[in-house]
């Protein structure tokens, strides 16, 4: 599916380094940001294998249901829907195996949102706070539920959403890649249509920003380019305590399927500040470093 598609990653205003990594591949319909935590830099390797692994999966698996194995596979899903999930679990066992190998990695572990988008559906996967929305004639709609304690108590009623926003307790997450020998990833699958706008982010622009301001600035422009820098920039002038993450997609009217083309794992550059990758073909993880956990 011929779509158009923006990422930034930030390193805010507070962090003394960037954690965080995105991966957007046009060819393949992937789109990938992760928020790693750990300090001493280890949430950036966290979060870098993640985006590397799971593009490597998805380029490796195309169009070969047969690759998905020696894992499970649910019928109930769609062949993308189950090579995310996959390709979330080899991302885990990476960074599993990394801190085995590598001591002072210890503790160190990533949220990640992914989609993967194809000419019917769009695949959704997420690990952790990271989000995805789809704004849509106008509104709005948050498809992904912060795997966080926080969210756990407003969903149980204990805490309400205000009380959320400021409780000491509001970066724990309750599940996250990196924090055990298996991770069970939420699945979704979503038909689209022209115009959807596709958002996808790390926490540091959802701490900073509402679901109201983000739909205000979605209704400004559609532009990707345009809106990730609008929303980045936002969550900076409002304070940007932490990492900002954003790839945004937008289906254009028309919007036809593309060639297959082979992805490749890109290094990763180092950065200090706002970095950005705009591609028709290829993974291109983008990272940097902070000190602290999530």
């Amino acid at each position: 599916m011929s779509v158009e598609a923006f990422g930034i990653t930030d390193v805010g205003r507070k962090r003394k380094h960037n954690e965080d990594a995105y991966a957007l591949d046009l060819a393949e319909g992937l789109f990938i940001v992760a928020d790693g935590m750990g300090g001493h830099a280890a949430g950036e390797v966290a979060a870098k294998i993640t985006v590397e692994t799971i593009g490597e999966f998805i380029a490796a698996t195309r169009q070969k249901e047969e690759a998905t194995w020696p894992f499970r596979y649910n019928h109930a899903l769609a062949f993308n829907s189950n090579r995310l999930a996959i390709a979330i679990e080899k991302a885990n066992e990476r960074v599993m195996a990394a801190v085995a190998a590598q001591p002072w990695l210890k503790g160190m572990g990533t949220t990640v949102v992914a989609g993967l988008l194809n000419e019917e559906i769009l695949s959704l996967a997420h690990v952790g706070d990271s989000r995805a929305y789809l704004y849509r004639d106008g509104e709005l709609t948050r498809l992904t539920d912060d795997h966080s304690w926080v969210h756990e108590q407003v969903a149980a009623g204990i805490l309400t959403e205000e009380e959320a926003k400021s409780h000491p307790l509001k970066n724990v997450v309750t599940r996250a890649l990196g924090g055990g020998p298996s991770v069970s990833p939420d699945l979704r699958e979503l038909t689209f249509s022209p115009r959807d706008l596709f958002i996808f982010c790390s926490d540091g622009l959802t701490t900073m920003l509402g679901d109201e301001e983000i739909s205000e600035a979605a209704a400004i422009s559609a532009e990707p380019q345009k809106l990730c820098r609008k929303l980045v920039d936002t969550a900076n002038e409002k304070g940007g305590v932490d990492n900002i993450t954003v790839v945004i997609v937008h289906v254009p009217v028309g919007a036809t399927k593309p060639e297959a083309q082979t992805a490749s794992g890109a290094k990763a550059p180092d950065t200090k500040g706002a970095s950005e990758v705009k591609t028709a073909s290829g993974v291109k993880p983008v990272a940097g470093g902070k000190t602290g956990g999530k």
